[in-house]
């Protein structure tokens, strides 16, 4: 079995840190629907028990919505589960990217010794229909974009999370700041599985894989509301990206706890075995471990 490096995953407990959307009432629209099975603590121990007969390595904490009042927090207490139990090995943290103090922020994470990356989810339409360019928090947003341009004097990446749909201001991000990586989360979020979504959703990521600063993880790809994780409805996705931005530039992550709404830890990294089976083993060892290791650069 092939070793994993999981490149996003998350940990909580909601009895001793404030997430909002884990925390209060009523619950946000989600795109899995029903999330109340995962308002509760996840921590290392639960992640081994689901991982199970996987060989996990090396673990990528991305940040989970905590306290918006305290970003730094968030990172210096997943540092802490660090020390404890040996992992995460690289850190997603979280700055808003259009506030005054951005800079500041995120000079004082990229002192933390595990953290690699920032997120910041821009402003986005809730569907295609409805995007628009130049909206205040988007990446067209100049304070926004400003926040953004310290990230490669820190030494740190971007971990983009926006609908495909938006994928045409993220190709104008990437060329602007070619000297950041940016790691797209989810594998741009193709939820509508429409003949007109996929074709939509495969027209803006092979633009964007034009970019060769920006990489994709592939994950996220449940569908929730009671639609089952299955090879033959997510093959066709996994094949695009690596065809679009090479086997370079994909790896797989689990998304845990969030994806156990809608599969296995199991169901969702043996699919992606069955997906890329047919792969040379240097390649599969890219998608797994290899391409993760050289872009978070796990402790």
């Amino acid at each position: 079995m092939l070793a994993i490096v999981d490149a996003h995953h998350h940990f909580w407990d909601p009895t001793r840190n404030y997430h909002p959307w884990l925390c209060d009432e009523p619950m946000i629209p989600f795109r899995y629907g029903d999330y109340s099975a995962i308002r509760r603590p996840y921590l290392p121990a639960d992640y081994v028990a689901d991982a199970g007969r996987h060989r996990v390595v090396k673990t990528v904490y991305v940040e989970t919505e905590w306290d918006p009042r305290d970003p730094l927090g968030e990172t210096a207490y997943i540092h802490e589960v660090a020390r404890e139990h040996g992992f995460p090995n690289a850190v997603v943290a979280h700055a808003r990217l259009d506030v005054p103090e951005a800079a500041e922020l995120i000079a004082a994470h990229a002192r933390f010794p595990l953290v690699r990356s920032i997120r910041h989810k821009p402003k986005a339409a809730v569907q295609a229909s409805l995007a628009r360019r130049g909206a205040a928090g988007s990446m067209d947003d100049p304070r926004w974009r400003e926040g953004f341009a310290h990230l490669q004097a820190n030494g740190l990446h971007f971990d983009l999370q926006t609908p495909w749909w938006h994928m045409d201001a993220a190709l104008e991000l990437a060329r602007d700041f070619a000297g950041t990586q940016i790691i797209v989360n989810h594998a741009g979020l193709p939820s509508d599985r429409s003949e007109r979504g996929l074709a939509g959703w495969h027209r803006v990521m092979a633009a964007l894989a034009d970019a060769p600063n920006v990489a994709v993880k592939i994950s996220g790809l449940g569908r929730g509301k009671g639609v089952p994780w299955t090879v033959e409805d997510n093959r066709p996705i996994v094949r695009a990206l690596i065809e679009l931005f090479g086997v370079e530039r994909c790896m797989f992550a689990s998304n845990f706890p969030v994806d156990s709404v809608c599969a296995t830890f199991d169901t969702i990294f043996s699919g992606f075995g069955d997906c890329v089976g047919d792969m040379s083993e240097a390649d599969r060892r890219k998608l797994f471990h290899d391409n993760a290791v050289r872009i978070y650069r796990p402790a």
